[in-house]
């Protein structure tokens, strides 16, 4: 018989609607946040204790958002937070937004989206919601996930439609007892200029209602969303984004590298090339990729394309060139040292920044952590200083057991280099120069010191 998606819409008019997102880190968070705000009663899953605890406090645990945030949403009852996934049968719409990592050899891990599936499925009832939001290859929602969620006697049949990005134009008939789409996460870490709701929001199902069930929240929620024909072009779509990425990062890493030996300011010839108001878009050179998507995502359609007999040729160059770039980086660094004498075996190095970025506390895939791993490997005695992440803790790849050390005179006289890896906003770097015996600069952090002297190295 299946479900009549307007009466899912009339809940999402009136904001009767209960909202849950599983998997409360960078990307949940902010949306759980968002659907709180915008009137939903939301509740927030995750299997970690501390997190539904400090957001039951009113406390955040990530830098950018702020704990007013939380605290407001909490204290106006629109946000709950637990571990108790039993309580996913009370809600409406389901939103997953758990990580999708890559396994050893590069190849997809789904295990943290067939898990959460199977939980679902197990809550699942006629006229719910699922959407899928983490970032994966073409043909997880319909086939991975719907597969999961299909164990038990609800069916959500697979059926084509068309659209013109605002609505649907054509559609086969389809009756379904609950609704599958995948809305790619578009969360970007610290970004001040765009805030969540800002962000267009690309929505796909696997079928005509669930793509209008998808479409009906997310309309609530964002500024503006995008109809595409299906979960798959919505899967590629985030990839695309990605990979675009990826692909010029690797080229601008490639032209500095030829830079560097044609004695050539790579950051000067950008700058230069920017001011065409036409046909370019600036992309900056750095000691590689780190984040939840760009190191990871392209890898997830080469994986898929080896499926169809296709190689993914400029894709898996990207790749080699951007994962390449930390050795460059160390290379750097030990060329840098000889030039005063030293090696890099035994040498004291202070890794300035292990965030993957500047001004947040996100270390998922930094280059930082491969870089401090190649340099631990070549004998050097290895510390960091980061303001936002007061000590490394123990990650999939990585146990460093490290913690920030004070940016002092002290701290920086006592070491035989100064790596800059992340050029987060409010680390002085003119103390820093004038402090330090040796400064590699990966990130062009020290253009603009105003007395620079002959111990930095830009690399």
């Amino acid at each position: 018989m299946g479900i009549n998606v307007a009466e899912f819409c009339a809940k999402i008019q009136d904001r009767s609607a209960r909202v849950g997102i599983i998997g409360l880190g960078y990307v949940g968070l902010p949306l759980a946040l968002l659907a709180a705000g915008e009137g939903f009663p939301t509740t927030g899953f995750d299997i970690d204790p501390k997190k539904p605890e400090m957001l039951r406090k009113g406390e955040s645990y990530i830098v950018h958002i702020p704990a007013a945030s939380v605290h407001t949403a909490v204290e106006k009852q629109k946000l709950q937070a637990t571990t108790d996934f039993g309580l996913l049968k009370e809600m409406d719409a389901i939103i997953i937004c758990v990580p999708t990592p890559l396994g050893k050899h590069l190849e997809p891990d789904l295990s943290f989206v067939r898990d959460t599936a199977a939980v679902v499925g197990e809550h699942l009832r006629p006229g719910q919601l699922v959407v899928l939001e983490s970032t994966t290859y073409p043909g997880t929602t319909d086939e991975e996930v719907l597969a999961v969620l299909q164990k038990g006697a609800l069916r959500c049949p697979v059926a084509s439609y068309s659209t013109d990005g605002g609505g649907i134009t054509a559609a086969d008939g389809v009756a379904t007892d609950f609704f599958l789409a995948f809305s790619p996460e578009r969360e970007d870490p610290g970004n001040k200029q765009f805030r969540t709701r800002q962000v267009p929001k690309i929505v796909g199902g696997v079928n005509a209602p669930s793509a209008q069930a998808a479409q009906a929240l997310y309309q609530a929620l964002f500024e503006r969303t995008h109809l595409v024909s299906s979960s798959r072009a919505a899967e590629m779509s985030k990839l695309l984004e990605n990979i675009y990425r990826s692909v010029n990062i690797a080229l601008v890493n490639e032209l500095k590298l030829l830079c560097l030996r044609m004695d050539i300011d790579i950051w000067e010839v950008i700058d230069a090339a920017k001011t065409k108001p036409f046909g370019f878009s600036a992309f900056y050179p750095g000691p590689g990729l780190g984040g939840h998507c760009i190191p990871i995502d392209p890898f997830y359609l080469t994986w898929k394309a080896r499926e169809y007999d296709f190689p993914t040729r400029f894709i898996e160059l990207a790749g080699e060139i951007n994962t390449a770039m930390p050795h460059h980086v160390v290379n750097s660094a030990a060329a840098a040292l000889s030039q005063q004498g030293k090696t890099l075996h035994g040498a004291r190095v202070l890794v300035l920044g292990v965030a993957y970025k500047k001004d947040i506390d996100d270390v998922r895939e930094s280059p930082s952590l491969r870089i401090m791993e190649l340099l631990a490997g070549q004998g050097a005695q290895v510390s960091y200083h980061d303001p936002f992440v007061p000590r490394l803790k123990r990650m999939r790849k990585y146990d460093f057991g490290l913690q920030s050390l004070p940016l002092t005179a002290e701290t920086l006289r006592t070491q035989d280099c100064v790596l800059i890896v992340t050029d987060h906003s409010d680390v002085d770097y003119d103390f820093v120069v004038r402090e330090s015996s040796l400064v590699v600069d990966s990130r062009n952090a020290t253009a603009k010191v105003k007395q620079r002297r002959g111990n930095v190295v830009r690399c």
